[in-house]
């Protein structure tokens, strides 16, 4: 007997269709699963076999050929085991239901029960542009399903479930369609408790309302990394559709929570060990995303930026400009969003008191100059705005006063991405401005060209840096709600590059 059940692999960020088929007959008990399966594919024949047992079903003593098709595409995984044993109970007439256009996903237990695997949603979105309809996944990842409108969604605890579901004896009740509700302001970190820090602040402020990259420079202590903390407090609300971005790929990492969606902007901070793959994304086997990917739509922070190793920093340059980036592998290609905010830190020195009015520094010119030397001027030029932090004094430290609350700023920053989605008609933001959209959105008058050329020439400015002022000057005017950049905004806008050529 031959059955055909569908279910889908999962390639990047994209699922593939499989067709799980399967054909049983007379010979020597055997079991052969072909279509390019990896190890967990193939470890699925234990799986499916005691899950169907203690299911009180029978598993067949006879020549057993699964073909995941289409046979060119790589298997991995354990979500085709629900499939196969689904075509195993309709090849040996267990089973008499129709199973045309049902998608089946989930991995088996030894004792029948379904569980949850990752990668759900992408493989949803994927079979819904491909026609399917009606699904049968993991109770597990019910609420992930949830999103996902105009599709019928079965979530099922056990094999037994399933197939009582089928055969008409238990119908399973679709789940409910999940309404969205965004968790941005919910960061229990607030600017209303760093102290001082007004430049600092100001500049986070700038960053933020444009999308712009930050570096904040300054000893130890001074509060860098709780600056850095407080940014998604006041970034604006993810939208559903950049939800669903960011929970697709947090997803195919396996690192989504209960809720079945991301409703928060992320905030990733890699240790300073991190590798280049990890960072950018790869892999031996399945190629999953990086770190870059996993800040989509939000936050990477580099604490002390010049310790990571310079290879790992190389490589955030084309994704810095391009927004995405295209992992290779021998095993083939997968792009993987990668529109992030950069926000890093580091000391001045080696031993961080470089221009401390406060403590001295033992550092010697050459250590300074090796020290800075880590960072290349390029990735530098792609940081829009790199500003001081100094220390706070003690009184100001001491003072029961707080300082303005990140709702406060955030309400300011929305009324600034507002102007920028008129502009631009989309989620786009000022540093997401090309050549062409800084001709139309950037006109600057005589005194701004003469302020840019001369800082373009003292500061030895590349053509990059000048477009980048550019754009961080626009933000500025956004801020103040002003049509025409103005020469306070380009001074503003220049004061942010003093260490294009800190090395």
């Amino acid at each position: 007997m031959l059955s055909k059940v569908t279910s889908f692999a999962l390639t990047g960020l994209d699922g593939v269709p499989v067709e799980a088929e399967t054909d049983i007959n007379n010979g020597i008990p055997s079991y052969e699963l072909v279509g390019l399966p990896d190890a967990a594919v193939k470890e699925s024949r234990e799986r499916v076999r005691s899950a169907l047992k203690n299911s009180g079903r029978k598993f067949p003593l006879q020549k057993i050929t699964v073909n995941l098709a289409p046979a060119d595409v790589r298997k991995e995984g354990s979500v085709f085991d629900l499939a196969i044993a689904v075509g195993i109970l309709k090849a040996t007439e267990q089973l008499a239901a129709d199973c045309t256009g049902i998608v089946f996903l989930g991995e088996l237990a030894l004792d029948g029960a379904l569980r949850s695997v990752t990668g759900i949603l992408p493989l949803l979105i994927s079979a819904k542009a491909a026609g399917f309809r009606k699904f049968i996944l993991p109770a597990g990842n019910a609420s992930e399903a949830s999103y996902i409108e105009g599709i019928e969604v079965y979530a099922a605890k056990s094999l037994r479930e399933v197939v009582d579901h089928l055969s008409g004896l238990a119908p399973l009740a679709p789940v409910p369609v999940g309404k969205y509700v965004s968790g941005g302001g919910a960061c229990k970190f607030d600017l209303a408790y760093v102290k001082g820090q007004a430049t600092a602040k100001r500049a986070l402020e700038v960053a933020v309302s444009g999308g712009h990259n930050i570096l904040l420079i300054g000893p130890p202590g001074t509060g860098k990394t709780m600056l850095a903390r407080c940014i998604p407090a006041i970034m604006p609300d993810m939208t559903f559709e950049e939800a669903l971005e960011v929970t697709k790929i947090h997803s195919v990492a396996g690192i989504l929570g209960s809720g079945g969606i991301v409703d928060q902007r992320p905030f990733r901070t890699p240790h300073h060990t991190a590798t280049t793959v990890s960072m950018c994304g790869g892999g031996t086997r399945a190629l999953k995303p990086g770190e870059i990917s996993l800040a989509h739509h939000g936050v990477l922070f580099l604490d002390e930026l010049p310790e990571y190793h310079r290879s790992t920093l190389e490589a955030l340059r084309q994704p810095l400009e391009d927004g995405v980036i295209t992992v290779t592998r021998s095993g083939g290609a997968v792009t993987f969003p990668a529109n992030f905010m950069l926000c890093a830190s580091m000391n001045p020195c080696p031993c961080g008191n470089y221009g401390s009015a406060d403590k001295v520094c033992t550092c010697t010119p050459a250590a300074i100059r090796k020290y800075r030397s880590r960072l290349s001027g390029p990735l530098l030029d792609r940081i829009d705005i790199q500003v001081e932090v100094d220390s706070v004094k003690y009184d100001d430290l001491a003072s029961d006063c707080l300082e303005e609350k990140s709702e406060v700023v955030k309400k300011r920053v929305e009324r600034a991405r507002e102007i920028q989605r008129e502009r631009f008609t989309d989620t786009r933001t000022n540093a997401d401005m090309g050549e062409r959209e800084l001709k139309a959105f950037c006109a600057l008058s005589k005194e701004c060209e003469n302020i840019l050329r001369m800082s373009f020439e003292s500061l030895k400015l590349s053509a990059r840096a000048r477009s980048r002022i550019i754009k961080v000057a626009r933000t500025i005017a956004d801020m103040e709600g002003a049509e025409q950049i103005r020469p306070e905004h380009i001074l503003e806008a220049v004061s942010y590059r003093r260490y294009d050529n800190m090395g």
